[in-house]
């Protein structure tokens, strides 16, 4: 039987019952609704997807594998939202697609969460932060579901707290494989237009998200991108990039789906009192003060060597932590851990890796945020602000 996961602050008895409809049905989603069976007074009501196959898979696992009653299944996100009765819209569909659909469900007066990425668009996540910005008290929150683990809320608080002293700088490497079949299995992946980029953009995100949740604001961004393991690809499958911090922290970013077999996905952050590693989302190393502190109080759930969990539901639980997280914010009606223009910036780093890349030249992360660059010239139409 699923354990389900509760706020401190409310007991089951009185917590608000939320409807869900979750919106695409691939397999990110399945790991969403076994996210949201773990929590208290949440139902999945609905799923969406325009592939019936795809949509009545999802039903039948809430059915059948979670034990739940059998959402219903509908091919738009409209028809979900015409009887007003859905709290929540939970996307879970191509990165290309997000912004489209959140407005959609703002419109109807849901909340929102997004699977990662923001967006693929800039323009469109400008759009969306305007958005929420008129929607008070409608929450919307994107998956970083990595802030939420013990490891990275460990370092976090050393980093942000003074442990680390002056933090100066860090190393953080996504060292992954995908296979061609992999990039083939979908006509959306290794696209521009839907996937948004590569191995930076679509696995290495979370980890751009914590560099900038660890090292603050970051302001400049220099570059180099290439295709050199796969085939029929639009996009990179390997990144590497510096990033200059306002605090004057530097930072070295590396993502790739081409490190056969897969490795780890390792972060490091130094400073002049303590540092910290964290790899495969366990705490490896953790030094605070000057004194180096038992990392194995901060370990998350068992990973194997190439960092897939070794727990059945490993997997989930980083999801169930920050779904906790929304369904708490709209329950109080205070903002989600991870908020849109969190989301925004890790966007606006992702879009800077690439126009840095494209123009052969560093690439302020303020020019991509505020669209000054969204007219500039580049040789790869995907790599537009």
């Amino acid at each position: 039987m699923t354990t389900r996961t509760t706020s401190a602050s409310t007991s089951a008895s009185t917590v608000r019952h939320l409807r869900v409809a979750i919106v695409g049905c691939g397999i990110i989603a399945t790991n969403h609704a076994r996210a949201l069976d773990r929590l208290d007074g949440v139902e999945i009501a609905v799923v969406v997807d325009p592939d019936p196959e795809a949509a009545g898979a999802l039903a039948d696992l809430v059915e059948t594998e979670l034990g739940a009653a059998r959402p219903r299944v509908l091919g738009d996100l409209g028809a979900a939202l015409a009887g007003g009765e859905i709290d929540l819209v939970d996307v879970c569909t191509p990165s290309g697609t997000h912004v489209e659909l959140a407005l959609q469900a703002l419109a109807a007066g849901a909340h929102v969460v997004l699977e990662k990425p923001l967006d693929v668009s800039m323009a469109r996540g400008r759009a969306l932060a305007r958005a929420v910005a008129a929607a008070p008290g409608q929450v919307v929150s994107v998956i970083c579901q990595h802030r939420f683990d013990p490891a990275s809320a460990a370092v976090a608080a050393a980093a942000h707290g003074g442990g680390f002293g002056r933090v100066t700088s860090a190393v953080a490497s996504v060292a992954w494989w995908r296979s061609q079949e992999y990039y083939d299995s979908g006509d959306w992946r290794g696209t521009w237009a839907l996937d948004g980029g590569g191995a930076l953009m679509n696995q290495g995100v979370h980890t751009v998200d914590l560099l900038v949740w660890f090292l603050g604001r970051p302001v400049e961004v220099f570059a180099h991108t290439g295709g050199l393991a796969h085939e029929r690809v639009e996009v990179e499958d390997v990144a590497v990039a510096t990033v200059r911090f306002e605090s004057g922290a530097l930072a070295v970013l590396h993502a790739t789906t081409a490190a056969h077999p897969g490795l780890s996905v390792r972060i490091a952050v130094h400073g002049s009192a303590g540092s910290g590693v964290i790899d495969d989302d366990q705490l490896a190393y953790l030094a605070v003060d000057g004194a180096v502190v038992n990392a194995a109080e901060a370990a998350v759930e068992p990973h194997d060597l190439h960092g897939r969990p070794t727990a059945p539901d490993a997997w989930v639980l980083g999801h169930a932590r920050q779904l906790q997280d929304v369904v708490d914010a709209i329950r109080t009606g205070r903002e989600p851990g991870v908020t849109v223009a969190d989301a925004l910036l890790d966007l606006a780093v992702v879009r800077a890796v690439y126009l840095s890349a494209t123009l052969g030249r560093p690439v302020l992360v303020d020019d991509v945020l505020d669209g000054s660059l969204d007219d500039e010239i580049v040789a790869t139409a995907g790599a537009r602000a």
